[in-house]
């Protein structure tokens, strides 16, 4: 029994430490819904540019979500779901659930109305930067297009 009480203390000891580091994590937030006509500040459909937005400590007054994570969700319509050609938007946050119940991972799919989505999460410091995140996003739609027509 005795052993089990030590085990059971070095264990909740490490994962102490461990979730101390978290707490602490810095995330980019923006979303292209909120940026002004013609100006693309959240990085929907050209690269994110880093220099011109700060990150937020999750946990701050500033966040306008708390949590213990970055997020990146971006959506794109299919052709034709707007008259003027594809919408895309992208959502940099903080999080503090996710989806899968872990992060370092991307998700997507498709919504009823045609939309795609992808949702990545990640754990260091202003990670939900990635532009390199829009080629995976890139294979994942022309991969559904294509099995849509070979259907």
């Amino acid at each position: 029994m005795l052993l089990y009480q030590r085990s059971f203390i070095v264990v909740f000891t490490i994962l102490t430490f461990l979730t101390i580091g978290s707490f602490g994590i810095k995330c980019y937030q923006c979303s292209s819904d909120t940026d002004p006509e013609g100006v693309d500040n959240c990085g929907a459909y050209t690269n994110f540019d880093k220099e011109r937005h700060i990150p937020v400590e999750c946990n701050s007054d500033e966040s306008k979500m708390p949590g213990t994570f970055c997020v990146k969700l971006t959506q794109q319509s299919p052709r034709g779901f707007i008259w003027d050609g594809r919408w895309r938007q992208v959502i940099r946050r903080c999080a503090s659930v996710a989806n899968t119940g872990v992060t370092g991972v991307c998700n997507w799919g498709v919504y009823e109305n045609g939309v795609y989505w992808q949702e990545c999460s990640c754990s260091e410091d202003s990670c939900n930067s990635a532009t390199n995140l829009g080629l995976a996003f890139s294979t994942i739609l022309a991969t559904l297009v294509i099995s849509q027509y070979l259907m």
